[in-house]
């Protein structure tokens, strides 16, 4: 099958030749058609296999064939995405796209001045991606109109409803004409996602090219054991170890983010780091210099984990597991795209053993566990099972106490165990010395120390 197969006119097909697109993904070649038909379309492909072009060639061809020139402050296709990282992208995709096709693209979204964006959709825009706190802003302060629209594309709608967008896409939807084509596309579809698609879609075409949350089979997965207080210390052993190159790193928190960064350029590792306290510049910055190799560790928090299209990128780490699980199949999508092989490493701590769980249940697999010789963990982390199921660690036999002088000690065993606070740590030493005997309930101690 080609491009041209798929009935899309020459200004995209020779686009399409320059840009070195041979043949067609089997999400676009399903969903190509569709769009050019006018259905209303549901659309669940893996990360990295095109989903994009999927909606955007087909979209872009029917506002040029199709519809008047659009008017002041109107917009005539409107792509929702969850972050600014991803509304950039698709920003991109689009120009490139449609470089040979008189269409006005832009985008538009929170963390920067609202001004210059209500400036630029005086003139109206083809194609709006945005956003939907900050599309919500500028529709009520009147700077856009929703009466030309012709097609909205919904992409990553489920990362939406899990950033808290419910209330500002009711009130989206509610503001746009009901006649129009909707599009939804994204990795996985969630089934809050697919009660809002019934809601909202018109005898849509299914389309799924991948198994429901599955993970790219391009991707080689597997975990590291190790106690939560030296995850750091594992990730710059590795990366000396194994010489890594470039690295996408994945931390649970702003914090932890922080943190790995001045670590990294403390030994002189070129790293910068996203996440949502920095300024959207700074962001774009730090992506466009991972892009270009002047950086070898990006650290990220979550909000990278859709919307980074990076070429052949070897290796995502996951130093913290994700809350959500669908987040875990998202950030090892940055990796083994477009048919490349990638690595995707996860340093696991015992307190993640559920979040682990629930990532296998997920994806339909056991991570296989690879210890390191020294960073085995002194809280082992329990086994699981494919459906989900944390294996309980089997019971310590109870152990015998013998009285002894201010405490019990085990039989044969080393050191006390002791019933609240009895010795004073002392910086652990060994010589730590008995403060107070174990009162009985409901009095205080008499002559001892507090």
């Amino acid at each position: 099958m080609t491009f041209a197969s798929l009935g899309l006119i020459e200004p995209l097909l020779r686009t399409l030749t320059e840009l070195d697109y041979q043949t067609p993904t089997p999400v676009q070649s399903q969903a190509i058609p569709a769009v050019l038909k006018g259905r209303d379309l549901m659309a669940a492909a893996q990360t990295g296999t095109g989903k994009t072009a999927g909606f955007a060639l087909p979209l872009l061809q029917r506002l040029t064939l199709e519809g008047p020139q659009v008017a002041s402050n109107s917009v005539r296709a409107l792509v929702l995405t969850p972050t600014r990282e991803l509304a950039e992208q698709v920003l991109q995709s689009f120009q490139a796209y449609g470089q040979h096709l008189p269409l006005s693209s832009y985008a538009v979204y929170g963390g920067v001045s609202i001004n210059p964006q209500m400036m630029k959709l005086r003139k109206g825009v083809d194609v709006l991606v945005a956003t939907p706190g900050r599309l919500l802003d500028l529709y009520r302060q009147n700077a856009l109109k929703f009466t030309q629209l012709q097609t909205l594309v919904l992409d990553e709608a489920d990362r939406m409803l899990d950033l808290g967008f419910a209330r500002e896409l009711d009130e989206l939807f509610s503001a746009l004409p009901k006649k129009r084509q909707t599009l939804l596309f994204s990795a996985t579809f969630s089934d809050a996602i697919r009660q809002m698609a019934g809601e909202l879609l018109r005898d849509p075409l299914s389309v799924e090219v991948s198994p429901r949350n599955a993970a790219a089979k391009s991707v080689k997965q597997w975990l590291i054991p190790v106690d939560k207080k030296r995850k750091s210390e594992l990730f710059l052993h590795l990366l000396e170890q194994k010489r890594w190159g470039q690295v996408l790193v994945f931390a649970k928190t702003r914090k932890g983010v922080d943190q790995l960064e001045q670590e990294l350029l403390a030994m002189g590792v070129a790293a910068d780091s996203i996440h949502g306290d920095k300024p959207q510049p700074s962001r774009l910055r730090a992506l466009e210099r991972f892009k270009a190799g002047e950086v070898q560790i990006l650290v990220a928090t979550d909000v990278a984990a859709r919307g980074l299209d990076i070429d052949d990128l070897p290796l995502v780490v996951n130093l913290d597991l994700p809350i959500n699980a669908e987040d875990y199949v998202h950030r090892i999508g940055r990796t083994g795209r477009a048919g490349s092989s990638g690595e995707a490493i996860s340093l696991v701590c015992a307190d993640e053993v559920e979040l682990l769980a629930a990532i296998e249940r997920l994806i339909r697999q056991v991570l296989p566990r690879r210890e390191e010789a020294d960073f085995i963990p002194d809280h082992r982390v329990p086994q699981t099972t494919i459906d989900g199921q944390v294996l309980k660690k089997p019971k310590k036999p109870k152990q015998k106490l013998i009285p002894g002088a201010g405490g019990a000690a085990k039989s044969g065993g080393k050191g006390n165990i002791h019933l609240g606070r009895w010795f004073e740590e002392e910086d652990a030493k060994p010589k730590a010395k008995a403060v107070r005997k174990v009162p009985s309930f409901g009095s205080k101690p008499k002559g001892g120390k507090k």
